[in-house]
């Protein structure tokens, strides 16, 4: 594998199928045998200097979770999440079913830098292929066969907040996949009482990695500030769909290039799934695609999602889709998700058709300012930076709505998608 191109993560993927454990040591080697927590964790510090962040979404040093994780009381317990509840990305589900050794490597560091003895790998419901493939792949595994960790696979039912740290940490001790109010954190008192980590499974896949190569082959791609490369699901009006590794800082026009580019005319890109932001496609184009310039720009990846929404949509339209559908993914349990998103997809529904009354989007900006920093998770606060972020976009289009009630387009096929799709093109 050379040092600093791509791709590394997906590098020898297959089309169909998954890779095998031969196949994946053909192309990786051997898992590297790193001493353990109680000789200090070489591992924690490896990926400490390779400067890795969550891919889950939040994007939290990877290195900084191993040491809390490492250092806390009791029997560790370490949780692969591949629930990926995100409707727009497909990353973690093509990784999962196409490259469980990958990810399995990655535990299997993790668990030792950590001292945990049982490994959970959670899926969403529904991904019978993927179940299967990460049952095989554990079943082919010598090192789990010679009294190794404990590796089970936990299937979550589906839904936008199931994927979320404590809620996922929840179901697993015999609880609903909703979240909890912290403290206390995961890594003191998680599955079963004891220290969790839970990590993203395209995070473990870059610890299987880093491992391997190190932290300076990690950074010669990247960014100093955001190095190594990174899994991003594309969508919408661009002529090949798929997951895409791309160096981190690459540009966004870069990246749609490589997915063959729009061959329609586009209104705006949405950037980080649906607790992202809308961009301008204009000023989309010049971004560089790492957390911190895109912080700096007032968006985020999130989990790893652009979608491109061509100018035959209607904008309102499908922000409305979007945001009943969200209001419905709540675990119910918080005010600010019960009441507050309920009201602001009532709202623009009735925006749309012209029947939300005087001034719909100063009320809708007021209760999205209401519900930030408030609930016992960030979905109340994904959902009204989501709707600002059309608010100011598509300004003029809402405005006409709320006047005009529906428009022509608002009758055809929505482009952003409110179930998980399935990853139709790989590619690097």
């Amino acid at each position: 594998m050379s040092a600093a191109t791509l791709p590394r993560i997906i590098s020898g993927i297959p089309t169909h199928g998954f890779m095998s454990f031969e196949e994946h040591q053909a192309i990786h080697g051997t898992t590297p045998v790193l001493p353990p927590r109680r000789e200090g964790s070489a591992l924690e510090m490896e990926v400490a200097r390779s400067g890795l962040r969550g891919h889950g979404g939040a994007a939290f040093p990877t290195a900084i979770k191993l040491h809390a994780v490492a250092r806390a009381r009791g029997r560790a317990v370490v949780v692969a999440n591949g629930c990926d509840g995100e409707p727009a990305s497909s990353k973690d589900r093509l990784l999962l079913a196409r490259l469980p050794h990958l990810v399995l490597d990655g535990a299997l560091l993790a668990a030792r830098a950590v001292g945990a003895r049982d490994i959970v790998i959670a899926v969403s419901e529904g991904l019978d292929r993927t179940e299967r493939a990460i049952g095989v792949a554990i079943s082919e595994r010598p090192d789990l066969r010679r009294g190794g960790p404990q590796v089970r696979v936990a299937v979550v039912g589906e839904g936008y907040v199931s994927g979320q740290e404590t809620a996922l940490v929840n179901f697993l001790g015999g609880g609903p996949a909703k979240p909890t109010a912290v403290p206390p954190r995961v890594f003191e008192r998680g599955v079963g009482g004891r220290p969790t980590l839970v990590q993203n499974v395209e995070t473990l896949a870059q610890v299987a990695l880093i491992a391997r190569h190190g932290a300076a082959w990690f950074r010669e791609l990247g960014t100093p500030e955001d190095p190594g490369s990174r899994l991003v699901s594309v969508t919408g009006a661009v002529a090949h769909p798929g997951v895409y590794e791309i160096e981190n800082g690459a540009p966004l026009s870069g990246l749609l290039a490589a997915a063959g580019g729009a061959p329609v005319a586009l209104q705006a890109f949405l950037l980080g799934g649906y607790a992202g932001t809308w961009v301008d496609p204009a000023r989309g184009m010049s971004l560089a695609l790492s957390e911190t310039e895109l912080t700096k720009a007032g968006t985020t990846l999130g989990a790893g999602v652009v979608v491109a929404l061509p100018t035959s949509a209607c904008a309102v339209a499908e922000i409305v889709s979007v945001a009943e559908w969200l209001s419905v993914q709540s675990a119910g349990q918080c005010g600010p998700c019960v009441n507050g998103l309920g009201a602001i997809a009532a709202t623009l529904q009735h925006l749309q058709h012209g029947s939300a009354g005087a001034a719909p989007i100063e009320r809708l900006r007021h209760w999205a300012s209401l519900v930030r920093g408030r609930g016992a998770c960030a979905h109340p606060d994904g959902v009204a930076g989501l709707v600002t972020s059309a608010l100011d976009l598509f300004g003029a289009e809402f405005a006409d709505h709320a006047l005009h009630g529906a428009c022509e387009a608002c009758a055809r096929r929505r482009i952003l998608p409110l179930s998980a799709p399935r990853p139709r093109r790989l590619a690097a």
